[in-house]
């Protein structure tokens, strides 16, 4: 293995005892690991209302002996995420942040849109991916992570809300073959796809998991485990996603 990343996502915290355990449990199981993973991505969604307690609970709930990169959801706030959880200048520009983990790039991109729960990768976002991108020279793998997947799932809560003008991230992916693969969050299921000839990878859900429509009529199922995934990506630019829940004591 070259190397092995973790993601989570949708935690949602609210300060709710509930929200709380389970985002603490699913970090207790990570940090226990006989190896330690070489990070942790955390693909939006973190805070619930986007109030800065909740990011100040979420900094407290995340810290790692492993990188911790967290990119925004439509439910994050970008100035209080910025202040309370990056310590950074409360701003209201997008929130993206490259990072250089074992030899490969991870862009971790802002596809929020403020007040809506769709997202778009705006101009400054898509100038900024592809810049990065163009720095790196093909030689170094990359990944690419944001909140909303860009294609369909089959499920009407999460389709409704999902990435508009995928199309403008299809030519930035043709024109950067390093990318390895797509990395996303916001639907509460864990899923694969493709997407413009990458892998596209949904991690689930923390909070709590979508039942898809052949599994009954009420979309939340609050009862199943939060759950994790694990991906390695090897010599050959092949990653490999591995599924866990993670069951409450």
């Amino acid at each position: 293995m070259t190397l092995l990343l973790a993601q989570i996502s949708d935690l949602h915290l609210d300060g709710t005892d509930r929200a709380t355990r389970r985002a603490t449990h699913v970090m207790d199981y990570l940090r226990a690991l006989p190896r330690p993973v070489d990070a942790l991505l955390v693909t939006g969604d973190i805070a619930d209302h986007g109030e800065e307690a909740e990011y100040e609970q979420a900094a407290h709930i995340l810290a790692a002996p492993f990188p911790v990169l967290t990119c925004p959801g439509n439910h994050d706030a970008r100035p209080a995420y910025r202040k309370a959880l990056l310590r950074q200048p409360s701003e209201l520009g997008p929130v993206n942040q490259a990072h250089h983990i074992a030899g490969t790039a991870i862009l971790m991109c802002d596809s929020t849109i403020p007040g809506r729960d769709e997202g778009r990768l705006d101009a400054e976002t898509l100038a900024w991916m592809h810049a990065t991108l163009d720095g790196l020279g093909p030689d170094m793998p990359a990944l690419i992570a944001f909140h909303q997947p860009p294609v369909e799932l089959h499920h009407p809560l999460p389709d409704s809300g999902r990435l508009e003008q995928p199309d403008k991230l299809a030519v930035l992916l043709d024109a950067h073959p390093q990318v390895v693969a797509v990395l996303t969050g916001h639907a509460h299921t864990a899923a694969a796809s493709t997407f413009a000839g990458r892998p596209l990878i949904v991690g689930p859900a923390v909070t709590w998991t979508l039942r898809m429509p052949w599994e009954g009529d009420q979309p939340a199922d609050r009862e199943q485990p939060p759950g994790l995934a694990f991906h390695v990506l090897d010599d050959e630019r092949r990653l490999t996603t591995h599924y866990r829940v993670v069951p409450e004591a």
